[in-house]
């Protein structure tokens, strides 16, 4: 509570001035170890609180400030015995502006710690910073600063940490450090041990900013220097930082450079992070023989450079040294997106490991069982896009902490075997997708609880499976099936068993199906993929509402489909995708879901004439195709308000009258198949320079006149077809 103050108080500050007695006001009781809370520092608090926007519903720290509370309970602050504020951290706080260099923080002058990342300010970063002296901390990460980095920041000589880190997006504006530049900024600042400067745009070469940090620096243990637009080779001077033990320079261009092996020579280093850094060639072994490393991330290191030279390769390649077996402290290791071959080598060893990222790779052989012994706290197993083969381990299956095994696109083979029986287990993601893996699926594999999203598609698995099988699965989200030799029965719900899962994806294509499982209690479901089936008879109505309007790819094609059980009306607002090509569908077209992106109603029997509003139901269509089907009728000139448009095939029908010319002077449009309907007259309008056109196909129609020379300006053009029509100078080009 707020104590009331005596009337002999107010002539202290007389006093103070006759007797040169400096006397600090106090507000409320000693807190427990004799620590108070000055007044001027309340109120500076409170003068900050007024002047800064932030949600009230959402703060937890702000909202406690005010007179009526105890200082003591004012979020995210901390006093000195001398109650003065010595740290304070309004991190997360929603604050959205109302911040300058006016500020009454600047007036904290014994603030020693200040933390106001994941913010909003939008605003440069004032230059008041510079009064806080006393500051050991300072984090302004994630919180929407922009503009120049103030060289005020470089008189803060006691600094330890320095955070500026943003994740960066293109097209919002950016932190940088221009002028002043790196140099200038860690010039004085020799006390600094840990500098994160993510996402700030430093634009200048490794070496410079090597010997900058060097030279100034030299107590540095922790440096983060990703996407900073760095180039050029890193430099030896980098050396002298003997203390450094964290290395993170992802997201560089440190191009037509190896690996340099002096990195190996930092005895405390536990991280060093060099993905999407444009280094090629071999690792050196040395870095796989850093004893105390725990995070080694070399991913991605491919493909980075050929947009600046085409006379070399840039990634890593070659095998992934044996002696990586001795790294007994790893906890993370990341090799993926590079074209490291040969084997895996065993990591046993490293029982603290978590997570094992080798995806995207040339790795070949089997991983056998001694690869995971003892591996009792990995987390994720990441091995997709190799060619390993052989069959799975069943102890892989068996650790207790795994959570996502990702072995999809490799030449494993064999049968899935029986699960071996974890009590508890963690495993939420298995996908094992195109391998060549065979047989029945084992039911063990109905038995992990906490499975999330199974991935089987794509294999040799055959046999006949129970949909029902899975309603064991509570957790269950995404399922896929399809692509083997499969027969499901379409029986969802069994009484005896829970309720079914509820779906976000179910993909059955190519499984076999006759009938349409029933699907219409499903509330999350946005992903539907029952292609390639042998479902007949009606669509039902109910698919149309499945998802509570979330559903936004279905796909239906190479089925029997013969009609909708009733016209499509209310169809769900996000739906992207409608797929239902190559069935024996009849009637006029449905009406296109209103923000569809990709819809195709071809290889049908569809009759009657185009909807002379069909432009507004594909505003936002890219893709639009109803070739071959029996449609007539003109082609109306509202199809020309599918600005988005960069396919339409109207193909294969009976379409009569003229080309409409907005149609022909689409700018986007990259293939427009009108071939083989009964359109007459000439190609009209005027293509301008603007023009996109990659495929045009006319032929087989009754056009006449001459081929518009503007067509030139189709630079993209590859395939013409103006064949079996009247045309003067027909023209039939691939």
């Amino acid at each position: 509570m707020k104590i009331k103050l005596f009337p002999w108080l107010y002539f202290l500050p007389l006093c103070s001035f006759f007797f040169c007695i400096h006397v600090a006001l106090v507000s409320g009781d000693c807190l427990g170890d004799g620590r108070v809370c000055l007044e001027d520092e309340m109120m500076l608090l409170l003068q900050l609180k007024s002047t800064l926007k932030f949600n009230d519903a959402a703060s937890n720290k702000l909202v406690s400030w005010n007179q009526s509370t105890h200082c003591c309970s004012w979020g995210g602050v901390i006093w000195d015995a001398t109650g003065h504020v010595v740290s304070l951290d309004l991190s997360s706080e929603f604050i959205s502006g109302g911040f300058n260099g006016s500020s009454s923080l600047f007036n904290l002058q014994h603030l020693q710690r200040l933390n106001l990342a994941n913010n909003a300010f939008s605003s440069q970063i004032p230059p008041g910073f510079g009064k806080l002296g006393n500051l050991i901390y300072l984090n302004l990460s994630e919180a929407e600063f922009y503009g120049q980095i103030p060289i005020e920041i470089s008189g803060l000589t006691r600094l330890v940490t320095i955070d500026f880190s943003i994740l960066y997006f293109p097209g919002l504006p950016l932190l940088k450090l221009e002028s002043p530049n790196l140099i200038m900024m860690v010039q004085n600042l020799s006390e600094l041990r840990e500098l994160y400067l993510d996402g700030v745009n430093i634009s200048a070469q490794g070496k410079e900013c090597c010997q900058a940090l060097s030279s100034s620096v030299p107590n540095l243990h922790v440096l983060s220097l990703q996407s900073c637009d760095l180039s050029g080779p890193l430099d030896s001077s980098l050396l002298k930082l003997r203390s450094l033990s964290s290395i993170r320079l992802d997201d560089n261009n440190f191009s037509a450079a190896p690996v340099p092996d002096f990195l190996a020579n930092f005895s405390n280093l536990t991280q060093l992070r060099l993905s999407y850094c444009g280094f090629y060639g071999t690792v050196p072994e040395k870095i796989f023989q850093v004893r105390t490393l725990q995070i080694l991330d070399l991913s991605n290191n491919m493909d980075i450079t050929q947009l600046h030279s085409q006379s070399q390769d840039c990634d890593f390649r070659g095998a992934i040294p044996k002696v990586m077996a001795d790294l007994t402290q790893l906890v993370y290791l990341d090799f993926s997106n590079n074209k490291f071959s040969g084997s895996i080598p065993p990591l046993s060893l490293s029982k603290s490991l978590t997570g094992i990222y080798l995806s995207h790779n040339n790795l070949t052989g089997p991983i056998s069982s001694f690869h995971w012994d003892g591996l009792v706290n990995l987390v994720v197993l990441d091995l997709r896009n190799n060619a390993l083969n052989g069959s799975l381990p069943t102890q892989l299956f068996s650790l207790p902490s795994l959570q996502m095994i990702e072995l999809s696109n490799n030449h494993f083979s064999g049968p899935l075997s029986e699960f071996p029986v974890v009590p508890f287990s963690a495993l939420n993601t298995l996908d094992l997708n195109s391998n060549h893996l065979e047989r029945p699926i084992h039911e063990s594999v109905f038995h992990p609880q906490s499975l999330n999203m199974l991935d089987l598609s794509s294999n040799k698995f055959n046999g006949t499976v129970e949909l029902s099988s899975f309603q064991k699965l509570g957790n269950l989200t995404t399922l896929n099936l399809a692509y083997n030799n499969l027969s499901i029965n379409a029986g969802l719900a069994t009484p005896a068993l829970p309720p079914p899962p509820n779906f976000t994806t179910l993909k059955l294509a190519s499984c076999k199906l006759r009938t349409f499982p029933d699907l219409s209690t499903q509330s999350r479901l946005t992903y539907l993929d029952l292609s390639d089936n042998q479902i007949s008879g009606s669509i039902p109505s109910w698919i149309w509402k499945i998802g509570n309007g979330s559903l936004v790819h279905l796909n239906l094609s190479h089925n029997l489909l013969e009609d909708l059980q009733e016209p499509l009306s209310n169809l769900p607002p996000v739906l992207s995708t409608l797929d239902l090509r190559f069935n024996q569908l009849r009637g006029p077209i449905p009406t296109p879901p209103l923000y569809s992106g990709y819809v195709d109603y071809s290889n049908n029997r569809f009759t009657f004439s185009i909807p002379h509003d069909i432009g507004l139901y594909i505003s936002s269509t890219i893709f639009f195709s109803l070739s071959n089907n029996n449609i007539t009728g003109i082609i109306p000139k509202s199809i020309c308000d599918a600005s988005y448009l960069q396919v339409l095939d109207l193909s294969d029908n009976a379409f009569s009258g003229t080309i409409p010319s907005c149609l022909i002077q689409n700018e986007r449009l990259a293939v427009l198949n009108l071939g083989r309907n009964r359109l007459f007259g000439n190609i009209p309008g005027e293509l301008g320079h603007m023009c996109s056109l990659h495929t045009l196909d006319l032929n087989e129609n009754l056009l006449d006149g001459k081929i518009p020379k503007s067509l030139a300006n189709c630079e993209a053009l590859e395939v013409l077809s103006t064949a079996c029509n009247s045309m003067i100078d027909e023209i039939k080009i691939y």
